[in-house]
């Protein structure tokens, strides 16, 4: 969303809502976060409990960079799933336990400000599209690797949503559709939560591993820190698994790349920030292999650079655009 409006200059609100964690932040108009709250989501305890939790880490956000409530002029939330953004109802967020969920009008009763709710990977690419590793690049793809793997376009400067507002969703694009489930889209073969099951089966088939060592008993439970800790040390099976991952992600990026003639790529996430520029440059080199036409292999290929401030950040920017395309 953007719009040729005037912003308004007043303090807004930016919400990354996990599975795990909420984050909120007040932004001005210059994109600074002002104030902040973090608090946890616990999905299990239900919807009303959570924007109960939403609402009181809105007003500590406030209390935290000194600014009334009645101050903030409106309130943006990026959540994990797919969202009609112009009515605001998260469509399915299963890490939330959320089905046509009414998020933006529940959220505007209980605070009296208008909301726009997007997808958690739209905002952060978004916000990163305006301040952070895209500036300056019309048409770019976010990928975003953690847990699972996201995405976002922003094509000719604007977010892509397509027909049924689920354009991006590169997790679930098939690299291998023959093999069998579990072991076919970029999210099982690229993620985290794919590279730590591959650790672990390859280390109970008696692969060394410095994993091992590191964790003790906790090696079935590998997190984005440890893998890049063990990769750093020059760990050979994590190198290779590492690799591998990085190496059919850039082809998969690079495919991407070949379709939408794309002019940058943005990689984010838990995993991106932990292993830094080792898998970044391994993702390029294997865009740049694969991307078609000779011209396709300039795209750009970079890390995040606003980290965990994205989805704060691009929310409350979408939130000030909702709010000026209201009042124009």
């Amino acid at each position: 969303m953007s719009t040729s409006e005037p912003l308004p200059q007043g303090p807004v609100v930016g919400i990354d809502l996990g599975g795990t964690n909420i984050q909120i932040g007040i932004v001005d108009h210059k994109a600074r976060i002002l104030g902040r709250a973090k608090d946890k989501t616990q999905p299990e305890s239900g919807m009303d409990a959570v924007l109960d939790r939403i609402v009181k880490g809105v007003r500590k956000a406030a209390a935290d960079a000194q600014i009334d409530p009645d101050e903030l002029l409106a309130l943006g939330i990026g959540v994990p799933g797919p969202v009609d953004p112009h009515s605001g109802v998260v469509r399915e967020a299963v890490n939330l336990r959320w089905t046509l969920a009414p998020v933006g009008e529940l959220l505007t009763e209980r605070l009296g400000l208008p909301v726009i709710v997007d997808n958690d990977v739209n905002v952060a690419v978004y916000g990163e599209a305006r301040h952070g590793a895209g500036m300056g690049a019309k048409d770019l793809l976010g990928c975003w690797v953690g847990t699972g793997v996201g995405g976002a376009l922003v094509l000719n400067g604007e977010l892509y949503y397509g027909h049924h507002f689920s354009a991006g969703e590169i997790g679930h694009v098939l690299l291998y559709p023959q093999n069998p489930p579990g072991s076919r889209s970029v999210e099982h073969i690229c993620s985290r939560s794919a590279l730590a099951d591959r650790l672990v089966h390859l280390i109970r088939t008696n692969r060394p591993s410095c994993l091992q060592e590191m964790l003790g008993d906790k090696y079935p439970r590998i997190k984005s820190k440890a893998i890049a800790e063990a990769y750093r040390k020059g760990d050979e099976l994590t190198i290779e698994v590492v690799d591998d991952a990085a190496d059919r992600l850039g082809s998969a990026l690079g495919n991407f790349t070949t379709l939408l003639s794309l002019e940058r790529i943005i990689l984010g996430g838990g995993l991106t920030e932990a292993l830094q520029e080792p898998f970044v440059d391994r993702v390029r080199a294997a865009v740049h292999r694969t991307a078609f036409p000779a011209v396709c292999k300039q795209v750009e290929v970079v890390a995040s650079q606003l980290d965990d401030d994205a989805g704060v950040i691009g929310a409350a920017l979408l939130a000030r655009e909702h709010l000026a395309a209201l009042t124009s």
